[in-house]
């Protein structure tokens, strides 16, 4: 697999921190009696070069409380802005919302607006349409788009989870139906618990499972770096059940991405169906990555010194370190 440590680099690189920047979220909720809409802006503490992101409301909302600005997060990552505004008689539905400078940063953001007689709408907004429209209800067509968007950029922009499927593929060493079984396995364990924590079945504390989940990445670099055959220990001997219980940890790692936005009404099934689907694109789009990665540049690095070979999983184990430290440090401080 020497093929594809330039690959790996550069994904270390790249990855000091997993999921760096969390999605802006714009929530508005009205109060019983109408009219009034409580704001809550959420976005992430670091700023994308050349962006200026700042929500757009409809020119008919007036303000009526300063707007009140808090750190939260399991790191205090997070600047929250809280205010409200008056919309009078024509209130939200029929109008859009979203934001201004999504082009530049190119961010994706998440709109939520819940409204007094219970009806929830939700979308994602992007550059090239900024703005949500307050309609009666969102389409099946506009759930199933926007939640498997979330779910591919969710487990794109995941160093941590996408090291954790690297290092599976180390593993099998170029065992084409092995290493269908293990992503099989992984995909199986990650989507029940997804479903489960989504549904509010499961109940877990966030930065506990984080510290796992980056202990389960430093626990594959370390079995990679030991010498031994297929039979000297229970991972190499069945890698396809450590994949599962692995999986069921990072699938409620997954499903913080839908703790923010939540899921709509009357689509759950069909909201989860679609944010699996997109991880397990940006899964397989990786898995595919990597060996092309492997067969283009295996000629190129054949003649390469043998110690070469350790240099990924040496970069794993390392960057899993830092990250086991880093999330202790929320679990205690939490």
């Amino acid at each position: 697999m020497r093929g594809v440590i330039v690959l790996a680099v550069l994904l270390v690189g790249t990855g000091a921190a997993a999921h760096p920047l969390a999605p802006a979220l714009l929530e508005l909720t009205e109060r019983p009696s109408g009219d009034q809409f409580d704001v809550v802006w959420k976005t992430s503490v670091l700023r994308v070069p050349g962006s200026d992101l700042r929500p757009r409301l409809p020119e008919h909302c007036a303000e009526t409380t300063p707007v009140a600005v808090e750190q939260s997060g399991d790191r205090r990552d997070q600047l929250v802005r809280r205010w409200s505004v008056d919309c009078g008689e024509r209130g939200l539905v029929g109008s859009r919302i979203g934001f201004d400078g999504l082009g530049p940063a190119r961010i994706d953001a998440l709109v939520r607006v819940a409204l007094a007689d219970g009806r929830v709408v939700r979308g994602v907004v992007r550059a090239d349409e900024p703005l949500l429209e307050v309609s009666q209800a969102p389409t099946r067509d506009a759930v199933f788009v926007d939640y498997l968007q979330l779910g591919l950029d969710h487990i794109l922009g995941g160093i941590d989870h996408l090291l954790f499927v690297f290092g599976l593929l180390l593993l099998v060493r170029g065992d084409t139906r092995l290493l269908a079984k293990i992503i099989t396995a992984f995909t199986v364990g990650h989507s029940v618990t997804l479903s489960l924590a989504a549904l509010g079945l499961v109940r877990y504390p966030t930065q506990l499972i984080e510290l796992i989940i980056a202990l389960s990445i430093f626990f594959v670099a370390v079995e990679l770096s030991r010498s031994g055959g297929p039979e000297s220990s229970v991972m190499r001997r069945r890698p396809w059940a450590i994949a599962v219980c692995f999986g069921l940890l990072h699938g409620l790692g997954f499903a913080g991405a839908l703790a923010e936005i939540g899921l709509p009404a009357g689509e759950i099934p069909l909201a989860l169906l679609a944010f699996n689907a997109g991880i397990e694109l940006g899964q397989l789009a990786f898995v595919f990555a990597i060996l092309l990665a492997q067969r283009l540049l295996q000629p190129l690095l054949d003649a390469a010194p043998r110690w070469v070979e350790q240099i990924p999983l040496y970069a794993m184990g390392s960057l899993a370190a830092f990250w086991c430290f880093e999330r202790l440090a929320a679990v205690l401080a939490a």
